[in-house]
């Protein structure tokens, strides 16, 4: 497999790249018609990919469930193991708008490292808006920044259910077995005339057929030269209220000689608490 080594000032700002591919894909799906994409009994068909992409929503739980909940908020620690530098935040999302905030009590990577106290971002679903200290934040970088990954970690947090989104281009590969498990082998990519992007990421989506889980999967990040889907995730899940959650998720880049045994990025998401009855108006309170 052809790897690729990326720097340092790659790896720390890689999601937030991530972020910004997301953000361009967004269709004009409404929530109304993703609440009802995933049928009661779906149908678990490696002829037709899509039905995979289905099966794996309905096995997290589902949208209609979700969306039922309103809301959500967790403690999310994104760590770098290598020196034990994290961004460590109180996330909140609204379903039904993707309203998404994060206040930061520590942030040493993506965060205004340099910036002492804490850091609260907030997208309203219209615009964001930063505050360090209290103060809010001019700084267009800074901005960006916040606007990036508050849509990437409300994308990742629905991450089953935005596989199903308009655009969607999905490819059966066939089993391949990691860990003792022959896991079905399906590529998600978006449709450019959709999407409006000349190179869409890529997902190699590794999904068990007994728990119709994605365990893991590789994916591209072609804003940063990675054209082909060489970075691995591994999800471990937690059943909170009815839905599966990736409360750990470690990240694995390759480097020249491959890839190393302990990841490069770890996230871990606790305290998850769904149904708090958070509005625009009061996600920030």
């Amino acid at each position: 497999m052809k790897t690729f080594r990326l720097a340092p000032m790659a790896l720390l700002v890689l999601f937030l790249v991530a972020a910004c591919a997301e953000k361009a894909k967004k269709t004009e799906t409404t929530s109304e018609e993703m609440a009802v994409k995933v049928p009661e009994a779906p149908v678990y068909d490696t002829t037709k990919p899509k039905t995979i992409l289905a099966a794996v929503a309905h096995a997290h739980g589902g949208w209609n469930d979700l969306w039922k909940k309103g809301d959500v908020e967790y403690t999310y620690d994104y760590r770098l193991p290598s020196n034990g530098k994290a961004d460590i935040s109180v996330e909140r999302y609204i379903f039904n708008s993707e309203a998404s905030y994060g206040k930061y009590t520590q942030h040493e990577i993506n965060v205004m490292p340099e910036k002492e106290g804490e850091v609260v971002q907030c997208f309203d679903g219209k615009e964001t808006i930063v505050l360090a200290n209290g103060e809010k934040v001019e700084n267009p970088e800074v901005l960006a920044t916040g606007d990036f990954l508050r849509r990437a970690n409300y994308y990742w947090f629905t991450m089953p259910y935005k596989l199903n989104d308009k655009g969607t281009v999905a490819t059966y590969l066939g089993q391949e077995d990691f860990n003792g498990t022959a896991y079905d082998k399906v590529e998600v990519t978006y449709d450019p005339e959709v999407t409006g992007k000349e190179q869409n990421d890529i997902y190699i989506l590794y999904v068990n057929p007994e728990t119709k889980l994605i365990d893991r999967f590789y994916f591209s990040l072609p804003f940063l030269g990675v054209q082909e889907p060489v970075i691995i995730a591994d999800y471990e899940y937690e059943d909170i209220d009815g839905q599966l959650i990736s409360t750990k998720r470690s990240y694995f880049i390759p480097s020249e000689e491959g890839y190393a045994e302990e990841p490069s990025l770890v996230q871990t998401m606790t305290k998850v608490k769904f149904g708090n009855g958070f509005t625009e108006e009061t996600l920030m309170q």
